[in-house]
Formats: C-alpha cells, sequence, structure tokens
C-alpha cells in the first residue's frame, strides 16, 4: 500500500524518498561521522513524501533513536511521512529504548495522521503458497 501510494504521488508530480528505517538510520549515522548531517537535512526536508518502511525489525542504540526522532520529527506538520512497521504503538518503546522518546515520537507521528491497520495473511506466504502448488 505504501508503495502504491507513493507510486501515485510520483505520478501526481511529487518528490517522493522511499527508504528503510535500517538505511535511514546508517544514512543519519554516517552523516554525522562524516559532519554532512546539514546537508542530509536539506535533503531530506525537501521531499514532498518520505515512505520509511521495516520499522521495527532492528532496534537502535540512543544514537540512532535520538537521530531518527529528530530528522521524523522535523517533517511532522510540514511533510507527509508513511511509516510501516508490524509492531503496535505498545512495543515501539523495544526499538527506540526510551519510554519518553518513543512516547514523543509516536506523538508526533500520529498527530495529523492516518493510521491503517492492516491485519491479515501475509501476502507474501499466499504468493509462495500459489507458487509451490504451480510447480
Amino acid at each position: 500500500m505504501a508503495i502504491g501510494l507513493g507510486i501515485k504521488a510520483c505520478v501526481a508530480g511529487y518528490s517522493v524518498l522511499f527508504t528503510t528505517i535500517p538505511l535511514l538510520v546508517n544514512e543519519l549515522k554516517e552523516s554525522r561521522s562524516n559532519k554532512t548531517l546539514r546537508t542530509f537535512e536539506h535533503r531530506f526536508q525537501k521531499y514532498d513524501l518520505v515512505i520509511a518502511d521495516e520499522l521495527g525489525y532492528i532496534s537502535f542504540d540512543k544514537e540512532a533513536s535520538e537521530l531518527l526522532f529528530t530528522y521524523l520529527s522535523l517533517r511532522a506538520g510540514r511533510k507527509s511521512t508513511i511509516i510501516t512497521t508490524n509492531l503496535s504503538f505498545e512495543r515501539w518503546e523495544e526499538i527506540f529504548k526510551d519510554p519518553v522518546m518513543t512516547a514523543a515520537m509516536i506523538d508526533r507521528l500520529t498527530h495529523k495522521s492516518f493510521i491503517v491497520n492492516m491485519n491479515g495473511n501475509s501476502y507474501r506466504l499466499k504468493e509462495t503458497k500459489l507458487w509451490l502448488s504451480e510447480q
């Protein structure tokens, strides 16, 4: 669904960045190490839509959590962001390791937001079963 919305935004002329949360965190940490964080910030703010996939597969250290919080907060209320995750909000503290930062992140990301809860079977599992039945 996130990819479909991203494609629709591109077709409508909006600039879109699709990334995974782990890749975004690595890029943020590398930018900080290389002292190019300000350049990254300017580039990151220019996108009309950022789609950040896979929040929750990997937990972060304190530095990564703070960087991710800062850069996603910069977009809050200004530009569109789609976050995909397989974790409920109650479990986000497992990722960020800080209850205050977790609450603030959820607060900023959910303010004036649409939350789509998609429960159901995995489409990948469904496709695999179909593929196996055809073999």
